[in-house]
């Protein structure tokens, strides 16, 4: 093929599961595609791309210095903050991402961690792992309780597209959705609940906020306090909101009821992480950062990235991040 066509590269393809279609885009080019990509690697792989294609590998600004010819990278993924993008914008780096793939998604994963936690399905099903209804010897046992969902009161932490959706599915389900200011914020917009109130008033806690440095252990011992013994808290956010050795104390404790987590401080994630190493307690739910990836929602995401590098050549701004 032609070294005069502009060069795609895709640094961490099997981030996306194969079930995923991708059509060609467009335009004539190269396209080069690797399964995972390590730091090492860069240095070789980035000769000569100008289209980069990634998920999770990190690109700093003292790496793409040593790429001049990249004019975009195109991020599979929502969230940004692999990239350096002050660099990026001081050295005419187009960057776009994905956004609103996985507004039915990630909501859906959202209730079904709810109902899983407040109706203690995943604790009954270890009892009867346990044989505790032979030894009961009724028809039926009652080891955990069982709360209704409707009714409930759920304070979602973040207003963007996923927590809206969030409690369009929980209000139709019968709950009160209320949003949540800002942590440390001296106004209380219309339409919010101060964070101290939301966490004391809520059924279920769920975050749906980007991670930054503000948001870090955005929920941690002092948090987790002021949340009903009866609270559940879900995580499908960042991992890093949530300070996991005090998840854990708090559950261990029955200062919250349960607690439903997608995403982890680091991942993959192993033993050495707290939730990992208590991953048998009862009241504790934990999925591989899947919330995001329904059938639908991947081909919605591969659909959008390559309508981005599209967009981009032909002279278009599509979900432009710088």
């Amino acid at each position: 093929m032609p070294q005069s066509l502009p060069k795609v590269v895709f640094l961490d393809k099997a981030t996306i599961p194969a079930h995923a279609l991708f059509r060609k885009l467009s335009f004539p080019h190269q396209w080069v595609e690797y399964d995972f990509t390590s730091p090492e690697q860069l240095e070789e792989r980035l000769v000569g791309a100008e289209i980069v294609i990634s998920n999770k590998v990190v690109l700093s600004g003292e790496t793409l210095r040593q790429f001049p010819d990249i004019k975009l990278i195109a991020v599979s993924a929502t969230g940004t903050n692999t990239i350096d993008l002050d660099y990026c914008a001081e050295n005419q780096i187009a960057v776009c991402n994905i956004q609103g793939y996985a507004t039915r998604s990630v909501p859906e994963h959202v209730i079904g961690m709810i109902f899983a936690l407040k109706r203690n399905l995943f604790a009954y099903h270890q009892d009867i792992e346990k044989g505790v209804w032979q030894k009961d010897k009724q028809f039926c046992f009652f080891t955990h309780p069982i709360t209704d969902v409707a009714g409930s009161t759920i304070a979602i932490i973040g207003s963007g597209s996923l927590g809206q959706a969030v409690a369009t599915l929980s209000s139709a389900l019968g709950m009160k959705a209320i949003f949540v200011e800002r942590k440390g914020a001296t106004q209380v917009r219309e339409g919010y609940v101060s964070f101290e109130e939301a966490l004391q008033q809520a059924d279920i806690v769920t975050l749906h906020c980007p991670l930054t440095q503000s948001t870090t252990n955005l929920i941690a011992r002092g948090e987790l306090a002021l949340m009903k013994s009866t609270s559940v808290l879900i995580n499908t956010g960042r991992g890093g909101l949530v300070n996991e050795d005090h998840l854990v104390e708090a559950l261990k404790s029955g200062e919250i009821a349960g607690a439903g987590v997608d995403v982890f401080t680091q991942e993959p994630a192993d033993t050495s992480n707290p939730l990992l190493a208590n991953m048998s307690l009862p009241n504790l739910l934990l999925t591989p950062h899947v919330a995001w990836g329904s059938n639908s929602a991947l081909q919605s995401l591969v659909d959008i990235l390559l309508n981005n590098i599209d967009d981009f050549v032909a002279g278009k701004h599509s979900n432009r991040v710088v």
